[in-house]
């Protein structure tokens, strides 16, 4: 559901985005939940697991005479049919698997004191289409998209009675058709809106807005004369608790850690009760939760692996920009809106720092690998005489000072000098330029790769 589909417009992905306006991408979910929550793109996948010729033929088993395309988009109803084959065909479901042979619009008429007048013809031959079982596996899918569904508004807006039915809505391409169809265990109704020439009804028309409360009106005065009651469950149906997760039978680690409304961590159970025969039930426990299991595939030999080829070297592709407005759900996985990046260029290698000149200061400390020797106290000789100053000539505008013997003074102590360790140099700090950054999900223009316009075919042009 999350690939956008040619001419898909605001609120529905394309021909196969979800009957709803709600169209979020919910992840994997079972057939059950996508069939009552409308999610066509599960149908689509469906179908072509089993095939178009297997649908199609199954639609002209269950009464539908109509031709049918054999095309993917048939599985979402996108051939004309009748809306008499329609229901005629619904009536498997309730029916326990069989249907009519043909269906008809009177069955006799009566004089007021119930003399039958005229009585149809005894076609009443029965046609098995599906196992009692299949029927009713479907019936119960039915009954949750009536209930839980796209059709939940019958009984909460619509006013449907409290008598057990099921049906399923109907929405074609782009507004043109609004169809219900459903039942009860006396009656089945099929519901269609639209125009003679085929023309949006308007945009938002859904099935559920349009037929709905039609069929609800149909089915509440139909309910006073031919009451409803429980369709029975076949004996060949078992309930089983599966999880969601796996598919697998439950067990008691099936759950999920989930955020409440609060913000507070809560374990979720997974699982659900599913109807299944002998030979559908799972036979192997949920491997998602608690511990790992191993078999999970196939044991094949190197050679038994399939292999595949890409038909079209993705290098040689170009990207494609988006053109308008495109909806998109978690991720681009076509990479339709943010467009392939430049490859960066490799990193540069770094030099090797040269040793940047000393200064003055540096000079003129010590060398740490030199020793530092010890000051010793010296007495002053008194047999050598002192020194003796000489004139010297200097200007006349200098005054000359005469030099004088000092002697020294024996009241202040002489400091003994102590061996200092050098501190070793500290490197000084390196000042790095400032680098303009970017927001983790914000591009920059110059990295990414605008697509070249292609020449025009007529040089003249």
């Amino acid at each position: 559901n999350r690939a956008v589909m040619i001419g898909g417009t605001t609120g529905i992905l394309g021909e196969w985005g979800p009957e709803s306006e709600e169209n979020r991408y919910e992840g994997a979910m079972t057939a059950r939940q996508a069939l009552a929550k409308s999610k066509n793109g599960a149908t689509v996948r469906i179908g072509m697991t089993v095939g178009v010729d297997p649908v199609i033929q199954l639609c002209h088993a269950a009464g539908i005479r109509s031709p049918l395309r054999p095309f993917p988009a048939t599985f979402l109803g996108s051939s004309e049919i009748t809306l008499a084959e329609l229901a005629l065909a619904y009536t498997i479901f309730p029916n326990g698997g069989w249907r009519p042979n043909a269906p008809h619009i009177l069955d006799r008429i009566e004089e007021k004191d119930g003399t039958v007048v005229w009585q149809s013809p005894e076609d009443r031959a029965r046609q098995t289409v599906i196992k009692p079982e299949t029927a009713y596996e479907v019936h119960s899918c039915l009954v949750d998209a009536l209930e839980s569904g796209t059709g939940r508004a019958a009984r909460a807006k619509f006013g449907l009675k409290k008598f057990p039915a099921a049906g399923k809505t109907g929405t074609a391409y782009d507004f043109t058709d609004a169809l219900f169809a459903g039942y009860d265990s006396s009656i089945t109704c099929a519901v269609w809106a639209g125009f003679d020439k085929p023309q949006k009804i308007y945009s938002g028309a859904f099935g559920s807005e349009i037929a709905l409360p039609i069929w609800v009106a149909v089915m509440n005065a139909a309910n006073e004369r031919y009451p409803a009651k429980e369709i029975a469950e076949p004996k060949g149906l078992q309930k089983v608790e599966i999880c969601t997760r796996s598919g697998l039978l439950a067990t008691d680690k099936c759950y999920d850690t989930v955020k409440s409304s609060s913000g507070e961590s809560v374990h979720k159970r997974t699982t659900y009760v599913e109807l299944a025969t002998a030979a559908q039930m799972p036979t192997e426990p949920c491997n998602v939760h608690g511990e790992v299991r191993t078999r999970l595939v196939r044991d094949l030999p190197a050679s038994g692996f399939p292999r595949a080829s890409l038909a079209v070297d993705p290098k040689q592709v170009s990207p494609i920009t988006a053109q308008g407005p495109v909806l998109l759900a978690e991720n681009d996985p076509y990479n339709a809106v943010n467009s392939t990046l430049k490859p960066k260029p490799p990193p540069e290698k770094e030099k090797p720092e040269t040793p940047s000149p000393k200064s003055s200061e540096e000079t003129n400390l010590p060398d740490p690998t030199k020793p530092v020797l010890k000051a010793e106290a010296v007495e002053p000789d008194s047999t050598k005489p002192a020194p003796k100053a000489e004139a010297v000539e200097t200007p006349a505008t200098k005054p000359v000072l005469k030099a004088e013997r000092v002697e020294p003074d024996s009241t202040k102590p002489v400091m003994r000098a102590e061996a200092v360790t050098p501190t070793p140099q500290k490197s000084p700090k390196q000042i790095r330029r400032a680098e303009p950054v970017h927001p983790s999900d914000q591009i920059p223009e110059e990295d990414i790769l605008r697509p070249t316009p292609p020449p025009p075919s007529n040089p003249d042009d």
